[in-house]
Formats: C-alpha cells, structure tokens, sequence
C-alpha cells in the first residue's frame, strides 16, 4: 500500500483529512500586549483577523486545529538561564544576571488563547516549554495519530518559535505551509527574511487569501 501522507504531502491542496492548522502561541500576551507600539503594530499588519480568516476557513471544511502554547513554571522550574550575547530585542541583556527568560507563565492571563482564537470542541492543545512546538511535546503523536503529513502553520514570533517549528517539522518530514501575512516579528526585517529566504525551501509560502482558497474536505 502507498503511504497516504507521502502522497499528501505532494498535493497542492489542503485537504481537512490530511492537513492540520498549526495555530502557535496565540496567547493574550502576545495578541493582546501590554505595549501599545506592539497593539500597533499587530493592527496594522491584520494579524488577529487574518488568524480568525484562517481558523474559521479550517473550521468550515473540519481541519483540526492545533495550538502549541507556551506553559512555563511560574517559579521557573522548567526554564535554563544561559548567556546569550543579546536579549530576545538584540539590545543589552544574555549575561548571567540579565538572562533570556520567558515572558508569561502557565495560569496566568497572559498565557491564555486569545478570545478571538478560543479553542473549539475537537481541537488539540499543546503545552510546550521550549520555542518548537514538536520538543518533547506530542504534537507529533496527535498529527500522525490522525494521518495528517502535512501543517499550516501561523503565529509569531517568526524568527522565534515558528521558526524553530518549521526547521522540526521539516526534518519530521511533514509537507509544510507557511501563512505569510499571518505571522510576525517586531523585530526588524526578520519576518520578510525567513518567508523569502529561509522557508521556500522547506516547504510553501503563501498569504492567508491563497491558503483559504486551497482549503477542501
């Protein structure tokens, strides 16, 4: 027999059977910051309503939906400090008494889903301590437990935890969309850098209006 996901994995479309949405960290803390020049800058990109546009077109034809979610320690029990030359924002900061430390913890409001993006009866959560989404978590039991070989993946950061995903999923051997227009970085150009010269060659990129219209049962 041929393996199903192999041949999906080589289709254009999207099929709900065989494809899943990768919805990660779309938390409060994230989606709703505290800091208004980032409100600013999540609204002028669409990023919200294009996750909505997406979830609901995955909704619509019964893709299931996986969220990869940070849930670190509130005492920090699960995190490492190292020294990093920078802190996430490459200013100062990575030395043994500034170390690169997560933002929000398990229970709090922040580390919450978005109400926008609030999970629905059949979807998947995955709490993960680490920037990929496939570390020692089992979103890649839940995917292959459900035939799917191939993810659509959106979020942010971009250079960060979706970056980290994409590498592992690649590796994982999982055909692999990323949706341009909604992911993000307030770091600089780092968003346009991995969509046009980093994940073309793991797999496709393409805007929320293409990766809806490629969706089917």
């Amino acid at each position: 027999m041929k393996d199903m996901a192999k041949l999906a994995r080589l289709e254009r479309h999207l099929s709900a059977g065989d494809t899943g949405l990768i919805l990660f960290d779309a938390l409060n803390g994230y989606l709703h910051p505290n800091n208004p020049a980032k409100v600013q800058f999540l609204a002028e990109r669409n990023i919200i309503p294009n996750l909505q546009r997406l979830l609901q077109a995955a909704r619509r034809i019964g893709m299931t939906t996986f969220y990869p979610s940070g849930a670190h320690a509130p005492d920090g029990s699960d995190s490492v400090d190292r020294l990093t030359d920078t802190d996430m924002d490459l200013a100062q900061g990575g030395s043994a008494d500034q170390p690169i430390r997560p933002h929000f913890h398990a229970g709090s409001r922040e580390a919450e889903n978005a109400p926008e993006l609030r999970p629905a009866k059949g979807d998947v959560m995955v709490p993960k301590q680490r920037w990929s989404s496939f570390f020692q978590t089992n979103l890649d039991l839940q995917l292959r437990a459900r035939g799917i070989g191939t993810i659509v993946i959106a979020g942010g950061s971009t250079d960060v935890g979706i970056a980290s995903t994409v590498f592992a999923a690649r590796d994982l051997d999982y055909g692999i969309v990323v949706v341009r227009d909604a992911c993000y970085s307030t770091r600089g150009t780092n968003n346009d850098f991995f969509m046009d010269r980093v994940f073309p060659r793991m797999g496709r990129v393409m805007r929320v209006d293409e990766a809806v219209s490629l969706m089917t049962r």
